[in-house]
């Protein structure tokens, strides 16, 4: 069966991938060009995502990269609610993932604010209500790997087996939020979080594995320290080797592509399809 987001009640196909453009309202995310904290600013970076064919947002008010310092839950909501009423005013139709871990922030944001998808870095490990709270505003929730916190993940990089051990976390996590009737579930592997360099990569050479679960799967790479680590220079040297992962990504069957770099990232896609479809083509006619 075609994969589908429901979204306010209108079916999104994920026939052809997505591309989630990422706009964080915080001082300190990683990558400096991401921080947009002013009226002007974000309307601005909506306008860019949407220009470059971003087909959705990621609202982030909580900086997850490692060693980031806590928010207070008041905070994160402060800041999310600016950046969601001036997107609701000027943008009233775009879709709109908002980045929280916290089940009163991911209410707050659906309920007063009409945010459409959550997206939980510690699939429901650090709020134990998150899965129930998803469940109830019955909105589409990306499950992502994490172990700790963003403050101590990369302390938990130890692994006995790896991907034995992310695909158990998730097929118990989505056996539970199915079981609450959580509908549209969407796999994030976590690339970033809780591994290191080499583990990042051995996770990319798996990728295909996440076909069991049947589901969507959204890859988020752009910028990272796989890339900028391990090729050298800093996240803003980084958009090229981005590029060549969303695009090894988009060949291994990611649905969305959570980006930096819109235009980029819908370019890869096209690519990536014009390959497929004239692939299918030519068997056609063989």
């Amino acid at each position: 069966m075609n994969k589908t987001l429901n979204i306010r009640g209108k079916l999104i196909s994920l026939d052809s991938p997505l591309v989630m453009g990422i706009l964080n309202v915080t001082p300190d995310s990683f990558y400096a060009e991401s921080r947009k904290q002013s009226e002007k600013a974000i309307e601005e970076r909506v306008q860019a995502i949407l220009a470059e064919g971003g087909d959705m947002i990621d609202l982030g008010g909580y900086s997850s990269r490692p060693d980031a310092e806590e928010v207070a839950p008041k905070e994160e909501m402060r800041r999310l609610a600016f950046a969601l009423e001036i997107i609701r005013k000027h943008y009233p139709e775009v879709m709109v993932s908002v980045d929280t871990f916290r089940a009163d922030v991911a209410r707050s944001c659906v309920e007063d604010y009409g945010a459409d998808i959550i997206n939980d870095i510690s699939g429901g490990e650090l709020d134990p209500q998150m899965f129930r709270t998803v469940a109830a505003l019955q909105v589409p929730y990306i499950l992502m790997h994490m172990r700790g916190t963003p403050q101590t993940m990369q302390q938990f990089t130890t692994y006995t087996d790896m991907m034995d051990e992310i695909m158990r976390y998730f097929a118990d996590k989505v056996n539970r939020l199915h079981q609450l009737g959580v509908n549209d579930i969407i796999l994030d592997p976590g690339f970033g979080f809780s591994k290191t360099t080499d583990q990042n990569y051995a996770l990319m050479s798996h990728l295909r594995e996440f076909r069991l679960f049947d589901l969507p799967l959204l890859v988020g790479i752009s910028r990272k320290s796989m890339i900028y680590r391990f090729l050298g220079g800093t996240p803003a040297e980084s958009l090229n080797g981005t590029t060549i992962l969303n695009t090894y990504a988009l060949l291994n069957g990611a649905h969305i592509l959570r980006v930096h770099d819109v235009k980029e990232a819908r370019e890869a896609v096209s690519i990536v399809q014009k390959i497929t479809f004239n692939s299918q083509l030519s068997t056609l006619n063989s």
